[in-house]
């Protein structure tokens, strides 16, 4: 298979779709890999790296789309990318569809197969490729919380871990998944007052019997939210429904029951976000203010440790990627299940149901997308 890699595009990006290694492993497997010039400098990886992993280098995206059979790529193609997608491609790069209407129809359009790492899962029913950006993503959003907190920055000028005499910045994490989890405990490193909301009690009682001495926990129903988020200083939205648009948890009118200069560090952002007033924002200009409190929605937050995110994402990405190019999609797809839930897009059809709910279209279901 011809497997190509361009450079990103989207702004502030600068994670690439292959590392070395993964072009050295797909080279070994026999297939062929084209990368765009200078797609690894921002990870710092250069031309030379790929040329010693025996891939080839193009000076244009155009080239890596018209030679490859599969484009592997980290952000959501943009719209001058979708226009260069062709019937049979294979697009294995994240998504986020439910809540980007115009990339589907475009998608739809094109013809190519499309499989998001997003919705990629496991046999303990985890999310393995967007598990390693959720990672640093929750690693990352009480440091730019932390910033974002400043008083020059907008923010109510509180330190996370306060000083003697001083209390610490308290902290609320709503979702005690992978991103929540990580977010906590790394404020909680901060010496920030944390506590983490969730629904399942099963995963309360791991965060406590886990965390118990280091950050706190409680059931996430309404009442409780506007509760601890009125008196919190930063609060990080980390909830996740696979595929499907973010629920809302602070509409706009809670707002005003904030503290002034509160700091909304919005991590699911790329589902549409989980607070009424969030809007995606890139690391060039990643703070506004709404009614006194600063939101911070970059949408691409792993993006800006691009060496650290490339990487990670590569480790967890590249079984998938060889299975794909080494059996094709349809039989990697009818041999893992679980690949065969990434399959978002193929052949005009949409194949993912909570991406068809939240946008009104029909869906056919991956196992019929096989056989079609």
């Amino acid at each position: 298979m011809h497997i190509g890699c361009p450079t990103e595009i989207k702004p502030q990006e600068f994670r690439v779709g292959l590392t070395p290694n993964a072009a050295f492993e797909a080279v070994n497997h026999g297939h062929t890999v084209t990368i765009q010039s200078g797609a690894g400098n921002g990870a710092g990886f250069t031309d030379a790296d790929y040329t010693e992993a025996g891939a080839a280098i193009v000076g244009t995206a155009a080239e890596v789309f018209e030679k490859a059979d599969m484009v592997v790529k980290v952000k959501e193609p943009q719209p001058k990318e979708r226009k260069m997608l062709r019937e049979g491609q294979i697009l294995f790069t994240y998504l986020h569809l439910a809540p980007d209407p115009e990339q589907t129809k475009d998608l739809m359009e094109s013809g190519a197969t499309c499989i998001a790492y997003e919705t990629v899962t496991d046999d303990r029913g985890g999310l393995p490729l967007l598990a390693p950006m959720s990672e640093v993503a929750g690693r990352l959003a009480p440091q730019v919380g932390a910033w974002t907190l400043q008083k020059a920055n907008g923010g109510r000028g509180v330190l996370m871990g306060g000083v003697p005499g001083v209390g610490p910045a308290r902290v609320l994490v709503i979702g005690g998944g992978v991103v929540g989890t990580h977010a906590a405990r790394i404020a909680a490193g901060m010496g920030a007052d944390v506590t983490v909301l969730d629904r399942s009690l099963p995963r309360l009682r791991y965060l406590d019997d886990t965390f118990g001495g280091v950050f706190k926990n409680g059931y996430a129903n309404a009442g409780n939210t506007i509760e601890l988020a009125r008196q919190a200083d930063m609060i990080i939205g980390a909830v996740l429904i696979p595929g499907a648009a973010a629920p809302k948890l602070i509409s706009r009118a809670q707002l005003s029951e904030l503290k002034p200069g509160a700091a909304l560090v919005d991590v699911a952002i790329d589902q549409g976000g989980c607070f009424e007033t969030s809007k995606a924002t890139t690391h060039e200009d990643p703070v506004y203010d709404v009614d006194g409190i600063m939101h911070y929605c970059v949408a691409n937050m792993p993006g800006a440790v691009a060496r650290t995110s490339t990487i990670a994402l590569g480790n967890a990405t590249m079984p998938f990627m060889l299975a794909l190019a080494d059996k094709g999609w349809r039989q990697a797809c009818e041999d893992d299940p679980h690949l065969l839930n990434g399959l978002n897009v193929h052949a005009g059809n949409l194949t993912y149901y909570a991406v068809g709910k939240a946008l009104g279209i029909d869906v056919l279901s991956p196992s019929l997308a096989l056989k079609a």
